[in-house]
């Protein structure tokens, strides 16, 4: 299996729960010291250091992992930034267009370098694409990361179609807020731009989730092995939310 993004974050939980489950697993980060931990604390992962919104860096992603695995059953695309904060009329273009690069363009790129690999797989393929709660809720101020996420929704779901006849799923995970510090430079930027304290703007978040509280890189990792096991296989074109029950953004 391949999982972009995969040696910090999100991306590292569900590496590391796939190779606890005795996957052979390949990720690749932009972040090489992320890269170098990683693979020195799971024995057998193997990794690259790649910017997903380079389509030449994913090309070489591929060759290396296909060399690696000799062949592809799980592919994530996990990659993302959170992209700026602020109105519209004050995001700057090149932030959107980083933004539009990595959330979107990125989850295209290893689509469309992964799906010939999975056509050639007989064991369950899926592709699994890390979305966002707001990829199913408006989410003001931070219109370039919702325009991605919904994007990548509806990619999934085109896919699912366009591939279910060779046997291939394709699914979305939404997770909610996830306990982090990434979570926590979102707060920051967010309490920043609303001209509010830190603490009143995460009991703000918090009261947006039905349970009162946020997700878990642990609960997000469940899902995706859920979802790449034989007890999801007829699973596909869905998009499922990890959140907590986020009822508006």
């Amino acid at each position: 299996m391949l999982i972009s993004a995969g040696a910090g974050g999100i991306g590292a939980g569900m590496a590391r729960a796939f190779h606890d489950s005795g996957a052979r697993v390949y990720v690749c980060d932009i972040d090489r010291v992320a890269v170098d931990r990683i693979t020195s604390t799971l024995p057998g992962l193997r990794a690259s250091v790649a910017d997903v919104a380079d389509r030449a860096q994913v090309d070489r992603v591929f060759v290396d992992a296909e060399r690696a695995l000799g062949g592809l059953d799980v592919l994530i695309n996990n990659a993302g930034v959170a992209g700026p904060t602020g109105a519209i009329d004050d995001v700057d273009p090149s932030d959107w267009e980083r933004t539009i690069a990595i959330n979107l363009n990125g989850q295209y790129y290893f689509a469309r370098r992964g799906v010939p690999l999975l056509k050639k797989s007989r064991n369950n393929p899926v592709l699994i694409a890390i979305a966002s709660v707001a990829g199913r809720l408006g989410y003001p101020f931070r219109t370039p990361y919702a325009a991605t996420k919904w994007s990548i929704v509806g990619l999934i779901k085109s896919l699912a179609i366009e591939l279910g006849p060779n046997g291939i799923r394709a699914n979305a995970i939404l997770p909610g807020p996830v306990e982090g510090e990434r979570m926590n430079r979102v707060i920051a930027a967010r309490a920043q731009a609303l001209g509010a304290t830190l603490e009143t703007t995460r009991e703000d978040y918090l009261r947006k989730i039905s349970l009162r509280r946020m997700v878990t890189i642990d609960d997000v990792a469940a899902m995706a092995l859920f979802l790449a096991s034989p007890a999801a296989r007829n699973v596909s074109g869905q998009a499922i939310s990890v959140d907590g029950n986020v009822e508006y953004l």
